[in-house]
């Protein structure tokens, strides 16, 4: 485990944007974000802008090469025109050329059009789902059977009054909570388990948006619910199952929001 109040190096909060960095490494880098606000938000900037990118452009990279381009089209017309195969790979090189420089600007506007507030806190909460999920000794900073304590602590640390949710009514144990880096500060972080072992989290922060609807968004295997009300959001994941976590995410919803059965 790395100091909190040592630097991390710039290539170390790349690696863990793109989950590059060791299980070891990733809980260490998280925990020094959540000590280092500033920092935390450029790396949320960074997520989102590759996020803006992949979603704008991950279509092309997925389109067929076109038949004019194939290697076994382009014999066929040198030999019927009796250009050399020199001149066209010239010719060839100046388009790659032209097309690489067009992406590239293309890119850049696309990483000056962020995502919406709404997509980044979902992204920052299914990551640390995603980290500590797997977790048996160390998935929470502090018990739930120290809830009173948990609350008094990351409300003052976000600045607002929060709610932990109770769900044992659906079969669901508060594991505990943590405090984690957010896209606008701190962010609190509550992990709740089935008796089967099933998890869920809910991750919340401050948000500029005062009010929203729920929204839904899904991984291959992991999904979350957000929505933001009185200027906190609110992201509850688990696994890629909708009507399960929809029903998790009605629970806590009617606990938390003062305005959910108009939402629901």
């Amino acid at each position: 485990m790395i100091d909190r109040d040592s630097p991390v190096t710039e290539d170390e909060l790349h690696a863990y944007i793109d989950g590059e960095l060791p299980a070891d490494r990733r809980e260490a880098v998280a925990a020094w974000l959540a000590e280092h606000p500033e920092q935390a938000a450029l790396v949320a900037s960074w997520r989102a802008q590759a996020d803006s990118i992949r979603t704008r452009y991950s279509a092309v990279a997925e389109e067929p090469v076109p038949e004019r381009l194939k290697l076994d089209q382009v014999l066929r017309y040198e030999r019927a025109n009796g250009r050399s195969w020199a001149a066209m790979v010239a010719a060839a090189a100046v388009v790659a050329f032209v097309v690489g420089g067009t992406a590239g600007w293309m890119a850049r506007g696309a990483s000056a059009a962020a995502p919406t507030g709404f997509d980044v806190f979902a992204t920052e909460a299914l990551d640390a789902y995603k980290l500590y999920v797997v977790e048996v000794r160390h998935p929470v900073e502090v018990p739930g059977t120290e809830r009173a304590h948990m609350t008094q602590w990351l409300s003052k640390r976000l600045g607002q009054d929060l709610r932990i949710p109770d769900l044992q009514s659906i079969g669901l144990k508060l594991v505990g909570g943590r405090l984690l880096p957010g896209p606008t500060g701190a962010a609190a972080f509550y992990m709740y388990e089935s008796p089967s072992g099933e998890r869920f989290t809910i991750y919340c922060a401050k948000a500029d948006e005062p009010e929203t609807a729920l929204r839904y968004t899904s991984e291959t295997q992991f999904a979350a619910f957000y929505w933001v009300d009185d200027k906190i959001a609110y992201v509850v994941s688990g696994p890629a199952d909708r009507e399960r976590l929809e029903s998790v995410t009605k629970a806590a919803y009617e606990q938390i929001d003062k305005n959910a059965a108009k939402k629901l």
